[in-house]
């Protein structure tokens, strides 16, 4: 699909990013400009301070940079400070990021951002709840930090006050079930005393893209550094020997299609868990995704 055209995808269709289908209240239709499929596979939200320090700019930008090295989808707000150092850090490594707009997909706010928007399109998207030419109404932007979570397997919150938005978005990201962590900075000037009480409040520390993987559990023994996504060559009766072990797959008949709730009973493993269990999987080629956001299993690599 061309970056300027604009998509609507429903709540329910194949598209739709199935992270975002399993929270409470996910958006009922999706706007989209640039690539749908960008949508699918680890994703993890980079957020903080508009009003940011050099420092957390430097940081968001290197964090950003190097989640996408490792091939993951890096989203965020794409408001001033760390939302867009954050963005730049993952076009630098000519990865793929997402911003969440609080108005239409068309409509470009802060407006000088909108050569960086038609270079986040490109090979990632623009994604809003609200449809094309909605305005950037004070009151619409609390709502998208529930999405910016929501796509997410993890949210890192770089330098935050008290008061700043990026708590209401690790707020939902608590009530979500994902993983919440913060980078400590300067205890000086009040800057990031909202990390600061996340860190108090059992938040794990970031100091590098490692130990968000880490903490997600991709990249590490049963990420996507070991599953078949990226696997050239590999013996097929090694893979077909981890497809059989997999406690997942163990559990999906060939051809048949499961709903994460009904997937996560048979499995006996946390809905969250399992859904990142499944975006492995989804990239290793082991299972795809069908229309009314189902999984199914077929014979492919694990």
């Amino acid at each position: 699909m061309h970056s300027n055209a604009i998509a609507p995808i429903p709540l329910g269709d194949a598209r739709y990013p199935a992270a975002l289908a399993a929270i409470s209240d996910p958006p009922p239709m999706l706007w989209t400009k640039g690539q749908p499929d960008s949508l699918h596979g680890p994703m993890v939200a980079v957020v903080g301070s508009r009003a940011a320090s050099p420092y957390a700019l430097e940081v968001a930008r290197r964090l950003g940079r190097d989640l996408a090295h490792r091939q993951i989808t890096v989203v965020s707000g794409m408001a001033r400070g760390v939302d867009s150092a954050a963005h730049l850090g993952a076009l630098d490594a000519d990865g793929v990021t997402i911003a969440v707009f609080g108005c239409g997909v068309d409509v470009i706010y802060p407006r000088e951002h909108a050569e960086r928007a038609a270079r986040i399109a490109e090979p990632g998207a623009l994604v809003s709840e609200f449809p094309p030419g909605a305005a950037p109404w004070p009151a619409c932007f609390p709502q998208r930090h529930r999405i910016i979570s929501g796509l997410s397997l993890a949210v890192v919150i770089v330098e935050a006050a008290e008061k700043s938005g990026s708590l209401i978005t690790a707020r939902h990201a608590l009530d979500q079930g994902r993983e919440v962590l913060a980078v400590p900075g300067n205890i000086l000037g009040g800057r990031n005393t909202g990390a600061h009480a996340l860190l108090r409040d059992g938040a794990k520390i970031v100091e590098s893209a490692d130990d968000i993987l880490e903490e997600i559990h991709l990249g590490m023994h049963d990420g996507i550094r070991e599953s078949g996504f990226g696997i050239h060559g590999a013996d097929e009766s090694k893979l077909a020997k981890r497809a059989s072990q997999d406690p997942v797959l163990l559990h999906m008949t060939l051809g048949e299609s499961y709903d994460l709730d009904e997937l996560s009973n048979e499995c006996g493993m946390d809905r969250i868990k399992l859904l990142q269990r499944l975006l492995e999987l989804e990239l290793g080629g082991a299972v795809r995704r069908v229309e009314g956001g189902r999984f199914v299993r077929f014979r492919g690599p694990c």
